[in-house]
């Protein structure tokens, strides 16, 4: 048995470990701007009133809701998934990633607004009380690593230059 666990967790960590990682870093970075965005939405007399609604709902009700963009998207992606198999690779994987940020848009604001309901169910607490440590030291492990660290640089570097330069034309300007 140890034999399999061994194999697994390879398999697990060369495989699946790094794709899982790039998914929810990219969650990760877009969960609370998303969520915000979606969040201004609740300005609108209507789309406040549905948030209101949904944040009453009871635990299994609030389950209910929030995988409903999962179960919207999922013809969307099977759509994409076509049109790569049939040659067109680049509006294929357009349509999987604006899926992808438009349903960790919803997913995250659903979230919000239904996490109090969601953690009366004793088995959701339990399951979220695991999951959210598991990724969280995921996450750490990628932002530690040497890769993660240079690109970060880079950004930065890029960051203070575009900065310099648009600061060094404003002065040019007056």
């Amino acid at each position: 048995m140890s034999f399999l666990k061994r194999l697994l967790s390879t398999l697990f960590n060369v495989t699946v470990g790094p794709v899982l990682a790039l998914v929810l870093i990219f969650e990760e970075w877009g969960w609370e701007p998303l969520a915000r965005l979606l969040g201004y939405l609740a300005r609108l007399p209507l789309w406040a009133r549905i948030e209101a609604f949904i944040a009453r709902l009871p635990p299994y009700g609030a389950l209910v809701v929030f995988f409903v963009p999962a179960l919207l998207l999922l013809p969307v992606k099977l759509l994409a998934l076509y049109w790569i198999s049939r040659g067109h690779a680049v509006l294929g994987l357009a349509v999987v990633l604006a899926a992808k940020m438009l349903g960790t848009a919803a997913v995250a604001r659903l979230f919000t607004l239904t996490q109090p309901a969601l953690m009366q169910m004793p088995w959701f607490a339990t399951l979220y009380g695991r999951w959210k440590p598991w990724k969280d030291a995921l996450i750490a492990q990628v932002k530690d690593s040497p890769v993660w660290r240079a690109t970060a640089a880079s950004v930065r570097a890029v960051r203070n230059r575009t900065r310099d330069l648009l600061q060094w034309l404003r002065g040019a300007a007056d």
